[in-house]
């Protein structure tokens, strides 16, 4: 099912890719019984659920055309892991807050022969100091509410680069929340709705375009952040 629908997406996988993604589910699945990581390890909602799940990113924006990507909060790789298997030329970058998901990163890469993977054991709102504006592309995924996500995603993004979220079925609650994407340098651009197979519920894919430069008073410390959202 993995392969079929990943055709229907224009992605066809040699037998490394293959590889790389059984290699990855089989090291999840053993890493997540000592470090908690995922709450899917059945084989076939690992391989939907996140991994052609995270895929799907690339109805959003040809990422042939990408050169580096940001992660933000990418937990145990999603969606930038599996989009690097698929499209090796991408330069990722990811920034999490948590050690263990760092180290497991770490690890993965490793067995995965991954290059060009940069893993930042970091928060979002201080790691931006020295990385603001420098992304072609910056993700997120289950993260935080998309106007919390927003301050902290925008600024890592260059002008005519793209912050995209991956939402849940509510997602239009939170993307009309207040005006964060116009004061961060951003333009809403368009959202895709989709469903994936062995899960009833919609989710959807915010897509910002980065029109001008973020004012540097942005992204405030988290606690501002949380306490007061734009």
């Amino acid at each position: 099912m993995f392969l079929d629908l990943l055709k229907n997406i224009n992605v066809n996988l040699t037998d490394k890719q293959e590889a790389q993604f059984e290699a990855y589910f089989k090291f999840l699945v053993e890493y997540n019984e000592i470090t908690n990581l995922t709450a899917i390890t059945e084989k076939n909602e690992v391989y939907i659920k996140h991994f052609y799940d995270s895929i799907l990113l690339n109805q959003a924006i040809d990422l042939n055309s990408i050169d580096n990507i940001c992660d933000i909060g990418a937990g145990a790789g999603f969606p930038s892991i599996p989009l690097k298997i698929c499209y090796p030329h991408l330069n990722v970058t990811i920034i999490d807050s948590l050690d263990k998901r760092i180290t497991f990163l770490t690890k993965l890469c490793e067995l995965l022969g991954l290059d060009n993977v940069t893993l930042i054991h970091g928060r979002a709102e201080e790691e931006v100091l020295t990385r603001r504006e420098s992304f072609d592309l910056v993700t997120a995924r289950a993260v935080a509410r998309q106007n919390m996500l927003n301050e902290l995603c925008i600024p890592y993004v260059k002008e005519d680069g793209y912050f995209i979220a991956l939402k849940g079925k509510n997602y239009k609650d939170e993307v009309y929340e207040g005006n964060s994407i116009s004061l961060l340098g951003g333009k809403l651009e368009r959202t895709i709705e989709y469903s994936i197979p062995l899960e009833d519920s919609k989710r959807a894919l915010v897509i910002i375009k980065k029109i001008k430069k973020t004012p540097n008073k942005y992204p405030r410390q988290f606690a501002k952040i949380k306490k007061n959202p734009l």
